[in-house]
């Protein structure tokens, strides 16, 4: 079963790369031969929104095909991507077979599920408002996530006994998994509003429809991370005998949820659009990635796994 999970992380971190591939091969496309990879789900009103937004995104694409209906570099974009994360799905199922837990035991194995993280919240995020553009910049941190994965020791090993809590520690873990992924999201969001000026790509979704899904994927990922926060400090307080002890870990987690919390004060309270508030969903996601790799630089009690 290890073996069947390797050969499937493989296999999906070949095909993530290939759909990152395929939506740039698509977005430079001449006008007449591009796919409608703009947003078909998403038209811009003038309708304000609880967060003070004027972006509506609503409406349903008619196709997944071109105008042409032919299968074109976008179509296969999507396949491809969703096929990874079936493969990272058998991935990280065949590993808790073979390993008898979840995937929260070493460095290795998180980074396999923070990449299913991203892969599962674009794959929404992409079904749900038809923005196929935004792959090209949510996909490589999925990508690169992976090829790390590979360079890590992969070999499972037995839980030390702050790990044996195992159904706390999975939703602790889970929860994380999510809202890095919607963090992902909106990170991607957030570098596609600032470089779209930049591009001469004319597939790409307009500025306000970027900004507005940005904010909307923070609100799926803000609650995510408050809850593993709140499980973290349980699963602590049972392994540790304190709810919190100002581990490195926790407290690069404390900023990161602070950070996105300042995020949705400053855009329902204060209007922030534009580039400030994707400068703040940029620094969110460096936050969180800081806190994975946290380990390799403080140590404490997180040192010896990849949750958080």
């Amino acid at each position: 079963m290890f073996a069947l999970s390797q050969y499937a992380l493989i296999a999906g971190t070949i095909l993530v790369w290939l759909g990152v591939a395929a939506t740039i091969v698509n977005l430079t496309r001449k006008p007449a031969e591009r796919e409608a990879i703009a947003p078909a789900r998403a038209t811009v009103g003038g309708a304000a929104l609880a967060g003070g937004g004027t972006a509506v995104l609503t409406g349903h694409a008619p196709t997944a095909l071109g105008r042409t209906g032919v299968r074109g570099p976008a179509w296969y974009a999507t396949k491809v991507t969703q096929v990874a994360l079936l493969c990272l799905t058998v991935a990280l199922a065949a590993s808790a077979a073979a390993t008898g837990h979840g995937p929260f035991s070493n460095q290795h194995e998180f980074a396999v599920s923070f990449a299913w993280g991203v892969l599962a919240a674009y794959v929404f995020f992409e079904w749900r408002y038809d923005v196929k553009a935004l792959a090209v910049f949510v996909l490589p941190i999925a990508a690169a996530m992976l090829t790390y994965a590979t360079t890590v020791d992969a070999k499972p090993g037995p839980l030390v006994p702050a790990l044996q809590n195992s159904l706390l520690l999975t939703a602790h873990v889970f929860t994380a998994v999510l809202g890095y992924g919607a963090a992902a999201v909106a990170c991607g969001a957030g570098i596609g509003y600032l470089v779209a000026p930049h591009l001469t790509w004319k597939g790409m979704p307009k500025r306000s429809f970027l900004d507005e899904l940005g904010y909307r994927a923070v609100m799926i990922a803000y609650p995510l991370l408050t809850v593993m926060i709140i499980l973290g400090a349980i699963w602590a307080d049972i392994a540790w005998g304190r709810y919190w002890s100002w581990d490195p870990k926790e407290t690069a987690a404390l900023v990161t949820w602070l950070i996105y919390g300042a995020y949705l004060h400053a855009r329902v309270a204060r209007g922030w659009r534009g580039d400030r508030s994707a400068y703040l969903l940029i620094l969110g996601f460096v936050a969180i990635l800081f806190t994975f790799f946290g380990n390799y630089f403080f140590g404490g009690l997180h040192s010896y796994g990849g949750s958080m």
